[in-house]
């Protein structure tokens, strides 16, 4: 069966993109906590996300009440929006039902914020989803990976770096909230999810 033993078959109602970048080389750095945090729903729901469908690996599963496909595009950061694009206009899934996780530099290692629409904030996989989707107002859950150490550090090389020490262990525990996170929000809505998540 396409979507597992309680599904009602059709599409997807919702997709929830996971950004990160492919490759064995960005495994476990700080721009793919999307990634991580799919693999975590992924191994909850006991499904592999590896079909490689609208330059993303997908697979489709139950989530909060809804049928969902979880995305993680393959596309790198600055073309996610291509991915996104393709599987909206498939299942005709509106924005409001993008929901988009992604890393944020702004925000505390391991913190948790969940957003109801707005700009890219200097992201370049958000900044591609929106001008794909031609809105900002889809949800998001945004995960804190800690500003770079000092100004003159490249921002590069900070989002490729990867989690060590005390920052490891915060992040490990923020992917599994994110993962209940995506749950709620799909089940209860965004702002509700805010209350409790941010």
């Amino acid at each position: 069966m396409f979507f597992g033993k309680n599904s009602k078959g059709g599409g997807a109602e919702w997709l929830v993109v996971c950004l990160g970048n492919p490759g064995d080389k960005y495994d476990g750095t700080r721009h793919n906590v999307g990634f991580m945090v799919a693999d975590e729903i992924g191994e909850r729901e006991h499904i592999p996300i590896q079909k490689l469908k609208f330059k993303a690996l997908t697979n489709t599963c139950e989530l909060g009440g809804a049928k969902v496909l979880l995305m993680k595009p393959i596309t790198y950061m600055n073309l996610s929006g291509e991915a996104v694009r393709q599987a909206a206009d498939f299942y005709k899934v509106p924005a409001e039902r993008v929901l988009v996780v992604s890393d944020d530099v702004s925000l505390p290692v391991g913190k948790l914020r969940i957003r109801l629409k707005g700009s890219a904030g200097g992201h370049n996989g958000l900044k591609s989803i929106i001008a794909h989707l031609g809105s900002e107002s889809f949800p998001r859950l945004k995960i804190g990976v800690g500003e770079k150490p000092h100004p003159d550090y490249d921002l590069a090389d900070w989002v490729l770096g990867k989690f060590a020490g005390e920052d490891k262990k915060a992040i490990d525990a923020a992917i599994k909230r994110a993962a209940d996170a995506v749950e709620a929000i799909i089940r209860d809505g965004a702002e509700k999810a805010m209350g409790k998540f941010n």
